[in-house]
């Protein structure tokens, strides 16, 4: 199976920054549905509804780019497969932590995902990272210090739950940065669906209990958002790479707080605010360096 990258791909980091803050904005009001739906119930049930939403919106969008036997053929299917069942663990990680913690205590640990990312790239993309941007992430890891305070109060297990998905939302949009080097948007958009479907119809009917008129309402508004800011992330990292994009996630946690307040009347302690500035500063930080060295190198 070939691995080039398709033709015609080049970096557009401004449009990319744009879909980035887009899917931000709808994930952290997807959040926000969950975490009023979570008290009531299973994380499974929820899941599943949102990838059969998920589903019907993704044949939606790929029928117009042809035949869907041909949108789902994969230079990569095995990482294709991967990648979507990573994303349901992912979000099974955050919606547990929404039932424990404030939405944006929850997202102020989840800053430091921009940084695994970086770190992650290197790793797996072979990106660049000098030793700027990996006191950058050594800078994000003491922001979480701050704000779980180990040792000056009770670590909590539910603190590890954003910690942990934190980490697989990283490894998720280094998964989505490879499979946009071989396949198409439209294709990574329908595994996504299909295998996120079959992974949760494993688990959900098992915890069944039937919605209200309410809770379909936000069930369908958790399927539609997270629907179209999956896309939205996936065309942002078709058309920047996955450090460019990084900073721009940080939005999430200013979305975060402001429907925190508004829907659940949460504010975050100082510590929060403190930790998630010391995170958000040494993302924002690193993003300045690099565009600083690309400025430098075209200059050349």
């Amino acid at each position: 199976m070939t691995t080039e990258a398709l033709p015609g791909r080049a970096n557009r980091t401004g449009l990319g920054a744009l879909y980035t803050v887009a899917a931000m904005f709808g994930f952290a009001s997807m959040d926000a549905m969950s975490k009023l739906l979570v008290h009531d119930y299973a994380i499974t049930q929820v899941l599943w509804i949102r990838y059969a939403f998920f589903v019907a919106f993704a044949l939606a969008v790929t029928r117009r780019h042809g035949s869907w036997r041909f949108v789902l053929r994969s230079n990569r299917p095995w990482l294709q497969a991967g990648r979507g069942v990573l994303a349901v663990v992912e979000a099974a990680a955050f919606v547990a932590a929404f039932y424990y913690l404030p939405l944006a205590d929850t997202h102020a640990v989840a800053a430091t995902s921009p940084l695994i990312v970086i770190a992650l790239a290197v790793v797996m993309l072979g990106e660049r990272a000098g030793l700027r941007r990996w006191l950058a992430v050594g800078a994000g890891f003491i922001g979480v210090l701050v704000i779980v305070r180990p040792g000056f109060q009770t670590l909590t297990w539910p603190l590890l739950l954003p910690l942990a998905g934190a980490f697989l939302w990283g490894l998720y949009q280094i998964l989505v940065r490879l499979c946009a080097m071989v396949d198409r948007p439209e294709t990574t958009l329908l595994w996504s669906a299909l295998a996120g479907l079959g992974a949760t119809t494993l688990v959900g009917p098992w915890q069944w209990q039937h919605p209200d008129l309410w809770a379909w309402t936000l069930l369908i508004g958790i399927a539609a958002l997270g629907a179209l800011s999956h896309f939205a992330l996936i065309k942002a990292l078709d058309h920047a790479e996955a450090g460019a994009v990084q900073p721009y996630s940080y939005t999430l946690l200013v979305w975060a707080a402001v429907l925190g307040f508004a829907v659940f009347g949460d504010i975050p302690d100082a510590w929060t605010f403190l930790g998630a500035a010391v995170i958000v500063l040494s993302g924002l930080y690193t993003w300045h360096h690099d565009r600083r060295e690309a400025v430098a190198r075209l200059s050349h």
